[in-house]
């Protein structure tokens, strides 16, 4: 554990995330930052993320009633590898030269160039996900927990592939205002609209799907959803906030998802799952969605029944160009640390 540390001064400018004095040796948890955003279809930003969360880490003190001193254990994020970011900024120019074709009425395969660009597209995003499956196994090897910080909503497959390796059985907690079930959308394999259908066809390992805060989604992906059967749960918008109206708490609607979730959760939080007002710039905001707090009590909820969180990432924050203050980082920093918390505490108390 983390000694000599004085958690009421102020953050050293050297220190790591949330100014911890922690290095990759002494941490227990290991958040890997993956600047990708190759695929978004609306709004850039989130490749930045990472930078953005580092530069908001002053602003995050470390007391926390509901998970008190788990900082301790460690948590360390890893440097962003400069390397991945600039492919991401070439391989995101190409996209956008796709996405403009396909809006224009073209088609990608009538197109030599782009059809180059689309394979290397593609292969590079496989690349991507091999590549975080091999780093995050290797840390989980060496008894490290593991969490992500996206980037785009495409960036986990490759951590929820890690979790595969290692449990045979779990589930994923989703928090997202879209289903993600896009077969390869805009011809995009490992598309950010993707990702949960990529996760349920090539992890088998992944038992059940539960998801809040869907609202935006087309007739495809509803059928997709419907075709799983029990293998996926979701609770729409829509009917929780009709049920919130009409006289139930959050704690009996929270109580229902939870009972879905089998014993070893992942939890993948998309910023969109939350009302836009508290994430203006990422990447496709939806009206609706949730407080911060209201999805703190579900997380807290599955660590009091007894479950154990196994991974987790936090995806999609930006900070663009509409706002100046930061917000989205501030809030998307302190998000990543309270999951860290009741991360490190559901690995200590639940095991």
């Amino acid at each position: 554990m983390i000694e000599n540390f004085n958690p009421n001064n102020i953050a050293l400018a050297d220190n790591n995330v949330f100014g911890l004095p922690t290095t990759a040796e002494n941490a227990e948890l290991i958040i890997i930052p993956m600047p990708w955003e190759v695929t978004v279809s609306y709004r850039n930003g989130t490749a930045r993320a990472s930078q953005e969360r580092l530069e908001a880490r002053n602003q995050t003190d470390v007391y926390d009633a509901s998970a008190h001193d788990m900082w301790k254990y460690g948590y360390y994020m890893e440097e962003i590898d400069e390397e991945l970011s600039r492919k991401n900024d070439y391989l995101r120019h190409c996209a956008e030269l796709i996405i403009a074709n396909l809006s224009s009425g073209g088609e990608t395969e009538e197109n030599e160039q782009l059809s180059k660009k689309l394979e290397e597209i593609n292969t590079s995003s496989e690349e991507m996900v091999s590549s975080l499956c091999d780093k995050a196994s290797a840390y989980m090897e060496q008894g490290k927990l593991v969490a992500l910080l996206g980037g785009d909503h495409s960036t986990p497959l490759g951590l929820i592939k890690a979790m595969a390796k290692k449990y045979d059985n779990f589930g994923i907690l989703q928090i997202d205002a879209h289903f993600d079930f896009r077969s390869a959308y805009e011809d995009f394999t490992y598309s950010h609209a993707s990702i949960m259908y990529n996760a349920l066809e090539q992890v088998p390992q992944l038992k059940k799907l539960v998801q809040l805060g869907i609202r935006d989604y087309c007739d495809e992906e509803f059928d997709y959803m419907l075709s799983k059967g029990e293998r996926v749960k979701t609770f729409f918008d829509k009917d929780v906030k009709e049920r919130l109206y009409e006289g139930e708490t959050w704690k009996s609607i929270c109580d229902d998802i939870v009972e879905q979730l089998p014993q070893q959760v992942y939890i993948s939080f998309d910023i969109d799952g939350l009302d836009p007002k508290l994430c203006a710039n990422t990447g496709t905001p939806v009206n609706g969605g949730y407080e911060v707090e209201q999805i703190m009590y579900l997380f807290r909820k599955v660590v009091a029944s007894g479950r154990k969180i196994i991974g987790f990432d936090l995806v999609e924050v930006a900070c663009g160009e509409l706002t100046q203050d930061m917000l989205d980082a501030n809030i998307g920093a302190h998000i990543l640390y309270k999951m860290c918390n009741l991360f490190m505490k559901s690995q200590k108390e639940n095991s």
